[in-house]
């Protein structure tokens, strides 16, 4: 095999006035946590990675599925067959395309219990993520570490995006105070969701996270930037109006993080499914032996396992067991099911 010249690799990128050697350099040093690994995330991640950030953290608690290969663009067939979580076939990937950074995948919940175990050291946080929810405990975190973060979000035929400064307004509480209702909202389930659409949203994400990791923070856009590609429509939102901040960001209350509104499941966007968290006891982390749960299933039903999950198909149900302790439990979209199934073959 050929050795690669790597300093090359960034000369198109560093020959641009806005980023040059110094910024480069910057980048290079920079770490960044890109949450939700799916269609936003696979192309935030490949951006990145691409672009030589030092480091990178992909974060996601799904697994892939048939569906995703229509717009997420690092997945493939194999990847399905082999049974591959999210995080770990996109870290598989994108260590091929550069072997010069550090990628760290974590198939894992990101919830107020957890979500500071993946931005410790971050520069930057990228939204990927599917649910409102989430948003607003990324939002937390930002506002409470002093780190920027880009809201993305793409449905049917619309997008749009957000940079969050540190320390600055307005923040995404600005914007919208409380998350909707659920079901009050569209979702790629009910509408569907074109695939370059999401390629556009990301990679807007993605120039503004250049903009912020090379130094260039002050000239990133400060409006709510909406996307209506299928019909030839871009509108931006200015936000002056909202400069005097939220309770978040102007009086420093945390609901999210401190798990206010918080849901033990969570309806998946687009399949038929209802995720089960368990909370974490007084002595920390809970720990599944998938092993051992195999051993208990086998007589009641198909079982598949990898390193990193158990898949087991009773019935109408197709039930993913996590070792943190999650489940994904497709063929319904009720709780109370979910549970039920939950206690059922898993016994908590």
């Amino acid at each position: 095999m050929t050795e690669l010249n790597h300093t090359d690799r960034y000369s198109r990128q560093m020959s641009y006035w806005g980023i040059g050697v110094a910024g480069q350099e910057r980048i290079a040093k920079s770490s960044v946590t890109i949450i939700g690994i799916g269609a936003l995330g696979t192309v935030l991640a490949e951006s990145m990675v691409r672009s030589g950030v030092g480091h990178v953290r992909l974060v996601d608690r799904d697994f892939i599925e048939i569906s995703n290969l229509q717009r997420q663009m690092l997945f493939d067939e194999e990847d399905i067959l082999n049974n591959l979580p999210k995080a770990q076939a996109a870290a598989f990937k994108l260590r091929k395309i550069n072997s010069t950074i550090k990628i760290e995948p974590f198939v894992a919940d990101v919830n107020h219990e957890t979500i500071d175990e993946f931005i410790g050291g971050a520069d930057l946080i990228l939204d990927g993520t599917d649910n409102l929810h989430t948003r607003y405990l990324i939002n937390d975190v930002a506002m409470r570490d002093n780190i920027p973060w880009i809201y993305g979000a793409a449905t049917g035929g619309s997008g749009m995006m957000m940079v969050v400064k540190p320390g600055g307004k307005p923040c995404l509480r600005c914007l919208f105070d409380t998350p909707p209702d659920p079901g009050a909202m569209e979702t790629c389930e009910t509408v569907g969701v074109i695939g370059p659409l999401v390629s556009l949203i990301a990679s807007y994400q993605s120039i503004e996270a250049l903009k912020i990791l090379s130094g260039n923070i002050d000239i990133t856009n400060g409006n709510l930037v909406t996307f209506e590609p299928w019909h030839n429509r871009i509108h931006q939102m200015k936000l002056d109006n909202l400069t005097d901040g939220c309770s978040c960001c102007r009086e420093g209350q945390y609901d999210f993080l401190e798990g206010k509104g918080a849901l033990r499941t969570v309806s998946l966007c687009g399949r038929d499914a209802v995720q089960i968290r368990v909370r974490k006891d007084d002595k920390g982390k809970k720990k599944l032996d998938l092993q051992e749960i195999e051993n208990r299933l086998q007589s009641s039903g198909h079982v598949e396992r990898s390193a990193f999950m158990l898949r087991f198909k009773i019935e109408t149900y197709d039930i993913t067991i996590f070792p943190d302790c999650r489940a994904i439990v497709k063929g319904t979209e009720d709780p109370d099911v979910a549970r039920t199934l939950y206690a059922k073959y898993i016994g908590h």
